[in-house]
């Protein structure tokens, strides 16, 4: 008997929190155990972090945070490929930084995810906290990744 599925709003809060945690990670310097100790105990909520997004697959939300900070590297030169070279992802917004990484690590380490579903929840992340511009190069930068790892996703 399979276990059941999380409902897409969970996910979408995982993605966001996980999006939270990488950037207190960076920003605030706390290391994975407690960050991910703090978001355990918020994404159980019903309002996760009083965004009224409905409670977050935590396991989801730990994977990727995981998986991201054990794949950073590998993750941060694949991610370089897709930018301008004049914009390396170490000059870039560490929110926006953060979700490039997450959305990245999906499209390269989840397979049981589809790229299409990876790149829209990660670019309404960026929608909630940037303007156009920020959106489109996400869009652009992930779009560019998946097709490059996942071409068979994107046959027409």
């Amino acid at each position: 008997m399979s276990t059941p599925r999380k409902p897409p709003i969970a996910k979408s809060a995982a993605r966001l929190g996980a999006v939270q945690a990488l950037y207190q990670m960076e920003i605030g310097g706390t290391d994975l155990g407690e960050t991910l100790a703090q978001f355990s105990s918020r994404a159980s909520g019903d309002d996760f972090d009083d965004g009224q997004c409905g409670e977050a697959d935590y396991s989801h939300l730990r994977s990727v945070v995981e998986g991201v900070v054990r794949e950073q590297a590998l993750i941060d030169v694949t991610l370089d490929k897709q930018l301008d070279k004049d914009w390396p992802i170490h000059r870039i917004n560490a929110l926006l930084r953060a979700v490039l990484r997450a959305g990245a690590f999906e499209i390269m380490f989840k397979e049981n995810v589809p790229a299409k579903v990876a790149i829209n929840e990660y670019v309404n992340v960026v929608s909630a906290f940037f303007d156009t511009e920020e959106s489109s190069l996400a869009n652009a930068v992930l779009n560019g990744l998946a097709r490059a790892r996942r071409p068979a996703e994107f046959a027409a």
